[in-house]
């Protein structure tokens, strides 16, 4: 059975953005690049919701061509463009090649993608999909990048919908920016 790896920045306070959607706030240097980049590499399929797909999709396919790619971009950009991707949607209509959009039963569909052969599935922000996919029972690791900064009030992280979902700390990994992350496992 393949694994849902959820990565995600967080607020202190448990935010995933300010209350205007904005992510300023969050802190990337080499170093986080670097941890996250060796997990993100053990993927074959990266999942996302329409949104966050959209920003994706229009950097990372030339971000490796740029003239100022920085290794980051380089080595994301080649993992950007082998993997499959899947996109959570129910008003996106078209894909690009080795694209799927699920827009249905969620449950059934991302269930049957995890019974499949092949590496991890590998989520980034996405935070309402991640909400759904956590009301099915569906992700089965959170990857959480804990940002030294409280916003008082934004979108959060887990909306309740959930339920009560035991987790099994695996790793606590503090970076020298100050940002904490926290690996859990679905109990």
């Amino acid at each position: 059975m393949r694994r849902i790896v959820h990565f995600m920045h967080v607020s202190l306070d448990g935010f995933v953005a300010d209350p205007a959607g904005g992510m300023d706030w969050i802190h990337v240097d080499d170093e986080i690049f670097d941890y996250a980049g060796a997990r993100t590499a053990q993927g074959d399929t990266a999942l996302y919701g329409r949104k966050t797909f959209a920003m994706m999709e229009a950097y990372w396919p030339t971000a490796a061509d740029q003239p100022n790619a920085s290794k980051h971009d380089r080595e994301h950009s080649a993992w950007y463009n082998k993997v499959s991707k899947v996109v959570l949607s129910r008003t996106m209509k078209e894909a690009p090649a080795r694209t799927r959009i699920v827009s249905g039963n969620l449950a059934a569909e991302i269930g049957a993608l995890k019974s499949t052969a092949g590496a991890e599935i590998v989520m980034f922000g996405s935070p309402g999909a991640g909400q759904s996919l956590m009301r099915e029972g569906l992700i089965d690791d959170l990857w959480l990048f804990v940002n030294p900064i409280l916003l008082g009030k934004g979108l959060p992280l887990f909306d309740g919908s959930q339920g009560r979902v035991p987790l099994t700390l695996i790793e606590s990994k503090p970076l020298r920016s100050g940002v904490v992350c926290l690996h859990y496992e679905k109990a």
